[in-house]
């Protein structure tokens, strides 16, 4: 018997089970509906906006997830399969860059980004994340005892479902008037936009009056008749002004003298057009230099505090809670997304880290190694951290100078300091030497 195909609606939700048959909308705390809409504007249309988002989501879509347990101050790595499935393939459909690429692009278009954690119907651990491109969410709850918030997704289709809030991870932009939803349109952007489009719409008129050919037919005959002076201009243009007229030549007898009116089309500068273009950037907490791809050291360091990092911090926060279990929370597990800064770093930076805070074995070989764009080394040699002899253990300090008695009473050996091109020691991946 062939497998009845199922589409992708059915794939997220065919085998979930169904809320309950009666549900209120959810009281908020202020007036406000708890309702979304998405905006209907499409800035995404405009050519400022859509760089802007994609500068922002391009670079966040860098940031590589991790599934780590952090236990009394220690972090170890996990080696398991939401690891898997966060770092490569979120769904089925996606890999982890188009993933949070789409989700970060739905955030500052809509000011919110809803996330499907999809459970496994045995285990009911996450077995994919799905960016719901919905066109309104409500949230509701149950008319009953159970507290329960649910979220009904309307999508374009005509097909809505209901999933309970607690599977939905929210990220919410401009987070001010409403109880549950970031701010629903990017009205403070509608002005800006307006302008940038009446400006480009000017341009393309100032390009078309460019193209034409206009002025004064005067016609030489006495007391013609208003409807033979009709005549003789419409044939004037459809012979000299038709399209078809490539040849950029009229001619005309001495009954008629053509005048040409000259046109003065005024173009925004380019001034104007950059203090506009800032707007819109501010408004995205960017700069040209972001979007142009042509930053320095510091202004993608900025970029990173500013913008990246603060998404980095929000994701982990709600990955983290709607991920795991308040037991498995206990446990230290976490979700985090973790950027390598140090990759768009100068040479010069690269190479002062690496001489003054590689010697304290603070790197292993293979991450002094990434830092420059180098392969890891085989074998996993790379795992050694390299720590120069000119540095000692603090608590250990005492006994390495002036041979005081260790705590079993042991007898400590005075040295003189290390020569300082004695070079490095090697340590294992821990840190403890060998």
């Amino acid at each position: 018997m062939a497998k009845e195909k199922r589409g992708l609606f059915e794939t997220l939700f065919g085998g979930r089970p169904q809320a309950p048959a009666q549900t209120t909308q959810l009281k908020m705390l202020n007036a406000y509906t708890p309702y979304f809409m998405s905006y209907s504007g499409e800035p995404y249309d405009n050519d400022v906006v859509r760089s802007a988002v994609h500068a922002i989501a391009s670079n966040a879509a860098k940031l590589k997830p991790r599934h780590i347990r952090r236990v009394s101050g220690a972090i170890s790595n996990t080696d398991s399969q939401l690891e898997w499935l966060l770092q490569f393939r979120p769904n089925q459909y996606m890999n982890t860059y188009d993933f949070i690429y789409k989700t970060i692009t739905q955030l500052y278009l809509t000011n919110n980004a809803f996330v499907y954690v999809m459970p496994d119907e045995i285990t009911g651990k996450p077995m994919g994340f799905y960016p719901l491109n919905s066109i309104a969410v409500d949230l509701l709850e149950a008319v009953g005892d159970d507290e329960t918030v649910y979220a009904k997704f309307y999508f374009m289709n005509g097909k809505t479902v209901v999933v309970p809030y607690s599977d939905i991870i929210h990220l919410r932009r401009f987070y001010y008037k409403n109880d549950m939803y970031g701010e629903t349109h990017n009205t403070a952007l509608t002005p800006i936009l307006q302008v940038i489009t009446t400006m480009n719409s000017g341009i393309i008129n100032a390009v078309k009056s460019s193209a034409y050919l206009r002025g004064l037919l005067k016609f030489t005959q006495n007391m013609m008749k208003p409807e033979d002076i009709k005549k003789q201009r419409d044939d004037f243009i459809t012979d000299y002004m038709d399209i078809t007229n490539n040849g950029g030549v009229a001619a005309l007898d001495a009954k008629a003298d053509y005048t040409e009116l000259k046109g003065d089309p005024k173009i925004i500068d380019d001034k104007t057009m950059g203090l506009v273009r800032d707007q819109v950037y501010r408004y995205f907490n960017i700069s040209e230099a972001i979007v142009t791809s042509n930053y320095n050291e510091d202004q993608w360091n900025a970029f990173y505090e500013s913008v990246i990092e603060p998404l980095a911090i929000q994701m982990s926060l709600e990955f983290t809670t709607k991920v795991f279990s308040d037991k498995e929370l206990g446990f230290g597990n976490e979700i985090v997304f973790e950027a390598n800064r140090l990759q768009y770093a100068s040479a010069k930076t690269k190479i002062s880290l690496a001489q003054n805070l590689g010697p304290l074995g603070m790197f292993t070989i293979d991450e002094l190694r990434e830092v420059f764009d180098l392969a890891p080394l085989p074998n996993g040699e790379g795992a050694k951290r390299m720590q120069t002899l000119n540095v000692v253990d603090a608590s250990k300090a005492n006994k390495y100078q002036v041979g005081e008695d260790d705590s079993n009473g042991n007898q400590g050996t005075q040295n003189e300091p290390a020569n300082p091109a004695a070079g490095y020691g090697s340590q294992g991946s821990n840190g403890a030497g060998n």
